[in-house]
């Protein structure tokens, strides 16, 4: 591509040298000496480039686009002379203003460029805007040094995914960081991620948003629109994660952080949320897509109305190709620019949805982000349902690309593990893979298993609280799941009582378990691994304090979990059968086998609370193996009877859940057994491998 200094100014437009730019390059570029603006737009007449100084309300420049600057739809212009650092911008657009049409054209409104790179009057967290027409964009320029940087190449079914809010996870002072809420600060904790066995982060949206978005006031506290699932604008990352101002290098921070993660074998994977933004629906504001082309962004009803399949008052259009274009080009953006690793797809159903509203069976939009040749060495994964009601768990179209959060993995293993009936057969579905939802074929890089996310209770609350405790949000109660698969062990929240206390830990343990011995990727939310509390809210997206914020003092109180879930992690890194089918079958047993409280037996019925699950197989490097789990989720002490071994070969007992967890304790002599059958005590979980007799003897 040629620089600006190739072309010459042919036109004098309001005092600056100007003439027409290059039209497929969207947004604001930096030239060597002038600034490339690029915008369209469907349904406007007529469009000027708005300049300010920098942190100023008023303009100091208009510059109409001339008409012969415009090729279809398209305005594109070379300003001259601008210094960058020194300038924001914005455009007006004129045309038809009549809602129940869908335009809301307004000649006089400031609209920011939804290709900006960066966004201006967002930069302090918490400090409340003007009005919509802060929002400016700020041109950038790309200085940042990546080095010798190589894309670590992670199996899908190896990934153990930790998702985080950038600033829950460090700013509370416990954390003990330099830098609390910010990039940086989640930097400085990857020693202790590393070392926990974690080789991807997913980060709850980075995308620019607007945390006082309608905002209110509760008790006394000022609610936020804290996660973040409210984005203004999609190119541009939140400046007030950043720990100091990066005025028009916006971003270095967080390419820091994944160039450190990088290197140290940690993926970064971004939520994004392309379903819905901050505009909201005919109530709420218009800065962006509503005054550049609303018809054609968001769907509307024959009456003008916003269609609200997010439950956040608006649904992006995504069948329509110009905001089809408009995804892809921010996808590829934030793998080129930033080198991220994968996507969340928030509410991905939403993606898609035609234009009326119905399902697609071949959708264009998740069709073209699977075979796109940029996006092609990423992870794609969705959440595979919507708020209009559409749930495509198991049924996600996915051309052998798109994995899902699988939604029955946390339903059916949370009422397993708390001794609901009839739960059995479930249970060991979800352990082996969901083989009843994916084909053999997507198995390995299909289901991300998850028993806690950002949404709903802790690891910790999960067995802390029969029902939410959501009052502090301001709503009575009313918001958050109400779902009934927790179980407060005896007493609703906090106690002293040291049985229902050790019942607790037993259930976490139980609970992680699980998740690392089953078949799939495995995500855990930030501070389960230490038992971290949101005091039975299941819904704190509004909580900007310490219901939110990770305790990490909490780190020491339960140091016990915390070892436990390295350890699980570490064990699954050196236990390839679990992770993936062996080429090779081992010991003449199959790749998975299935078993309820008698070796073999593959029957359950509605009252068993008990079974087993074997993985059997070759590692990479030739070595036999098999690792066996078993569960008991009643309240009574439970038999539960291992394979029999080939000779020369017995089992060890790796982990068991019953005592308190101790690195290098023998659990071996801790469970009363009759040869091959192991009596569990309540609500507990082994977990074995198959070791040579002499191996055994020596460890």
């Amino acid at each position: 591509m040629k620089n600006s200094s190739t072309f010459k100014a042919t036109d004098i437009i309001n005092g600056f040298k100007c003439r027409p730019g290059i039209y497929t390059l969207n947004g604001a570029s930096s030239m060597q000496h002038a600034v490339n603006f690029t915008i369209h737009s469907s349904n406007a007449e007529s469009c000027s480039l708005v300049l300010f100084r920098r942190g100023e309300k008023e303009p100091f420049a208009v510059i109409p686009i001339p008409d012969s600057y415009r090729i279809g739809d398209t305005w594109s212009m070379m300003v001259y002379d601008l210094d960058i650092y020194e300038i924001e911008y914005c455009y007006r657009f004129s045309g038809e203003y009549d809602p129940k049409k869908g335009h809301l054209f307004d000649s006089k409104r400031n609209i920011l460029d939804p290709y900006a790179k960066a966004v201006t009057g967002q930069s302090v967290w918490g400090k409340k805007k003007r009005d919509d027409d802060c929002y400016h964009g700020r041109i950038t320029r790309d200085i940042f040094d990546w080095g010798p940087f190589r894309k670590r190449e992670i199996p899908f079914g190896d990934l153990v995914i930790y998702e985080l809010h950038v600033r829950g996870f460090t700013k509370s002072l416990t954390s003990g960081v330099k830098h609390p809420g910010t990039f940086d600060g989640v930097k400085e904790k990857i020693p202790y991620l590393k070392k926990l066995g974690v080789n991807a982060i997913e980060l709850m949206p980075v995308f620019e948003f607007d945390e006082l978005y309608e905002d209110r006031h509760h008790d006394g506290m000022l609610l936020y629109n804290y996660w973040g699932y409210n984005t203004t604008c999609f190119f541009a990352p939140n400046t007030s994660y950043a720990s100091d101002i990066e005025y028009n290098h916006e971003g270095d921070e967080l390419k820091s952080l994944i160039r450190t993660c990088n290197e140290n074998g940690i993926q970064v994977f971004l939520d994004v949320v392309f379903n819905h933004t901050s505009e909201g629906n005919e109530d709420g504001r218009i800065f962006s897509f509503k005054g550049l082309d609303n018809s054609v962004y968001y769907m509307l009803t024959p009456d003008g109305k916003y269609v609200n399949f997010s439950g956040c008052g608006n649904t992006m259009n995504c069948s329509h190709p110009i905001v089809q274009q408009f995804i892809i080009e921010c996808l590829r953006y934030w793998v080129i620019e930033y080198r991220v690793d994968g996507f969340r797809f928030d509410l991905a159903s939403i993606l898609g949805r035609s234009e009326d509203g119905s399902p697609q069976e071949n959708p264009p939009l998740l069709k073209t982000i699977a075979y796109d040749p940029i996006l092609s060495g990423v992870k794609l994964i969705a959440e595979a349902w919507d708020a209009g009601g559409l749930y495509q768990v198991g049924s996600f179209p996915s051309w052998n690309r798109w994995a899902e959060w699988n939604g029955r993995f946390r339903d059916d293993l949370r009422c397993f593990l708390k001794g609901d009936n009839g739960l059995a057969w479930a249970a060991v579905q979800r352990i082996t893979g969901s083989a009843d939802l994916y084909p053999p074929a997507r198995c390995h890089n299909a289901s991300v298993n998850f028993l806690t996310c950002h949404d709903g209770f802790t690891m910790y609350d999960l067995y802390s609280y029969n029902v939410k405790h959501n009052d502090a949000n301001g709503w009575n109660n009313t918001d958050g799941d109400n779902s009934v698969t927790s179980w407060n062990c005896g007493a609703e929240g906090e106690t002293d009582d040291p049985e229902i206390m050790a019942l607790r830990m037993r259930m976490i343990k139980n609970a992680f378990s699980t998740l690392f011995l089953s078949r799939g990727a495995v995500m855990f939310y930030a501070g389960d691994e230490f038992c971290n509390t949101q005091f039975g809210n299941n819904n704190a997206y509004c909580q900007d304090n310490d219901v939110s914020w990770l305790d990490w003092t909490r780190l020491k109180r339960f140091k016990e979990i915390h070892d436990f879930v390295s350890e699980l992690a570490a064990y699954r890194k050196k236990h390839e059968v679990i992770r993936r089918a062996s080429k090779i079958p081992s010991f003449g047993f199959p790749d998975i086998s299935i078993h309820n409280s008698a070796a073999w037996n593959s029957q359950f019925r509605d009252y068993d609370h008990v079974i087993g699950v074997m993985f059997a197989g070759q590692s990479s490097k030739g070595k036999d193996d098999a690792v066996f789990i078993g569960i008991n989720a009643y309240w009574e002490i439970c038999p539960v009877e291992l394979p029999t071994l080939p000779g020369g070969y017995r089992w060890n007992i790796d982990f068991y859940t019953y005592p308190a967890y101790k690195a290098g304790l023998d659990f071996n002599g801790l469970i009363h057994r009759d040869g091959l059958t192991y009596y569990l005590e309540p609500r507990s979980v082994i977990i074995a491998s198959a070791v040579k007799e002499e191996q055994r003897l020596a460890e």
